[in-house]
């Protein structure tokens, strides 16, 4: 077997050739772990690659690891998938290739280490998700295609099926990649100023208040001027209002839930 592609703690120096951002590293027992079982290995990191998770990624503040599902599959041209028993259209990915794939990624796992599958029949990734994983020593992420998984691998393993939203995609990679972004920006030391999470959107059960920033007039639209006064009390009492107000006119399902707690 070709060993699993992974990103550590490295160095960023300047070069003429870019170095690969999945390259072999040891694994450490103190840093988050994110392992993706996959057809399409070269697909990450992605956009994970980029930014301050790129960054976080290049300084070791988390791990990101590829199990290729091609490496375990059957005879001379590695199938993966197979007809739906009981008929039907399309490819389920078998049982006996998703199941070894997803052993392997496992064998690596310690602490509370939870196995997700991309599903759109499964439970809506929220806020309070991406901060339970955060809060995990590491999250292996299958990646489904076709039709979909053998279910006896999703008994057995005890798997968590999650779905970005009410909508169906060609595979899970972009979901997995969303879902690792979400989780890894609210590690400690991802983001230089950690009241920017506790303000943005969903932190608080409410939607993030607007945002202005210089110049001061643009277009004939100005900033509010209580945000110009200095009165750190009245711009707290404004943002709250207008927090409130967008929350309770975009997203009613939050409100209602805000409200049933109160």
């Amino acid at each position: 077997m070709k060993p699993t592609r992974s990103h550590g703690r490295q160095s960023a120096r300047p070069s003429m050739k870019p170095r690969a951002l999945l390259q072999d590293t040891p694994d450490y027992a103190d840093v988050w772990q994110a392992r993706i079982v996959t057809l399409f290995p070269d697909l990450f990191p992605g956009v994970l690659g980029a930014s301050l998770t790129g960054k976080a990624l290049q300084d070791g503040r988390w791990q990101l690891h590829t199990h290729d599902l091609r490496d375990f599959g059957i005879g001379k041209h590695r199938n993966v998938d197979d007809t739906p028993a009981g008929g039907g259209a399309g490819m389920v990915m078998r049982a006996d290739v998703v199941g070894p794939a997803l052993a392997r990624a496992q064998s690596h796992a310690h602490g509370r280490w939870p196995i997700l599958y991309m599903s759109p029949r499964g439970r809506r990734f929220d806020q309070a998700m991406a901060r339970d994983l955060a809060d995990c020593a590491g999250v292996t992420m299958l990646c489904g295609r076709f039709e979909g998984v053998d279910e006896r691998v999703i008994e057995h393993f005890g798997i968590t099926e999650v779905s970005l939203g009410d909508f169906v995609m060609t595979g899970g990679e972009l979901a997995a990649q969303a879902m690792i972004d979400a989780t890894v920006r609210l590690l400690p030391g991802v983001l230089g100023n950690a009241e920017s999470i506790e303000e943005e959107s969903h932190a608080s059960g409410l939607l993030e208040h607007p945002q202005y920033t210089r110049p001061a007039e643009w277009e004939g639209r100005e900033i509010p001027p209580v945000l110009m006064s200095g009165n750190h009390g009245e711009i707290a009492k404004w943002r709250q209002a207008q927090a409130e107000d967008l929350t309770r006119s975009r997203r009613p399902d939050m409100w209602a839930a805000r409200e049933s707690k109160d």
